[in-house]
């Protein structure tokens, strides 16, 4: 029953259709339970419980656990679709647009708390520890936002792509790898084997910015469920162009350089043509899926080390297949 991960994302599933999120005031309660209610994908509380029974652990000393992870990361994406300016979340309109910003600012900051408060309910005698994992992965998830930030003001050969991989270790890697090491704290596994498990979503954290990085690319509309070439048109560091600089010749490297820095005077999908007609000419997609699929390996070398169970890795073998398997 519990060696596949569709198990686990249907306990989550339950898990969020049992909790209520309403409460007074209302007007600072309904967007938190709008964002709560859009659904996604819901990976981070999956793997927390797909992390705690790996070791042994018991569903029912997790929930809250998994409603709390699951909380922070919607209060970032909260936070987050504000200051992008973002008009739609999962095919529905952001909490700022369908409100306004004062109200995405203090229900996310509410969201914030509300995931601490979770956190504190779920007792354990490695409690201070799970906190600790909590406080600083959320301290690098805004470490992570605010250098990404400052990478939109700064030129594309300014930024390295040592830079680019720290910022989104942060930003997306750390969330998933904690997620993980709090399911597997819970449950009283070994220190060694909780820093392995770290280490396996850290590297699948990784993998799955890059591909959303390359999706954005060379994804299919359809199936990504996004315009291509965003990225480009938002002049964005992303993977993508920050490897292109270093596989370009001289003139093409110049040529790079200034399409991400126009602006307004430049057609748009000009722009993303020329780009990614750089981006063919030096075989740049062969690259970026040779960098996936190397923290793919990586990943799953750290999961093929944990001792435990082979059987109860299955979930997370299946969820790293998954993210993997996604369309391009």
């Amino acid at each position: 029953m519990y060696n596949n991960i569709k198990y686990y994302l249907d306990k989550v599933a339950e898990i969020f259709e049992q909790e209520t999120f309403v409460a007074e005031p209302h007007e600072l309660y309904e967007p938190i339970d709008y964002t709560l209610r859009l659904g996604g994908k819901r990976i981070r509380p999956t793997l927390l419980l797909a992390a705690n029974g790996l070791f042994g652990g018991k569903e029912e000393e997790v929930r809250n656990a998994a409603l709390g992870i699951e909380t922070f990361h919607n209060f970032t994406l909260l936070h987050d679709d504000l200051m992008d300016r973002s008009p739609l979340r999962r095919g529905q309109p952001t909490v700022y647009c369908k409100w306004d910003d004062n109200t995405a600012i203090l229900s996310g900051d509410t969201m914030f708390a509300l995931a601490w408060r979770y956190f504190l309910r779920q007792p354990s005698p490695r409690l201070q520890q799970i906190l600790q994992c909590f406080n600083e992965t959320a301290i690098e998830v805004c470490e992570g936002q605010q250098k990404d930030m400052n990478f939109e003001t700064m030129a594309l050969d300014e930024v390295s792509l040592d830079d680019y991989m720290d910022m989104i270790r942060q930003k997306t890697a750390v969330l998933l790898a904690g997620a993980l090491k709090v399911g597997a704290l819970y449950a009283g596994a070994p220190e060694k084997e909780v820093e392995k498990l770290w280490a396996f979503g850290e590297h699948m954290g990784l993998a799955f910015q890059l591909q959303d990085d390359l999706l954005d690319g060379y994804g299919d509309t359809a199936v990504f469920g996004k315009k291509t070439g965003q990225d480009i048109r938002d002049n964005k560091k992303s993977f993508l162009p920050l490897k292109a600089l270093m596989l370009c010749s001289g003139e093409q490297r110049e040529a790079l350089t200034k399409l991400f820095a126009a602006k307004d005077n430049m057609d748009e999908e000009e722009k993303v043509r020329r780009v990614l007609e750089l981006y063919n000419a030096i075989g740049l997609r062969a690259a970026v899926e040779d960098a996936i699929a190397q923290e793919f390996r990586t990943a799953t070398k750290h999961l093929d080390d944990i001792q435990a169970d082979e059987a109860l890795k299955t979930p997370l073998r299946e969820m790293l297949e998954t993210l993997n398997g996604r369309k391009k």
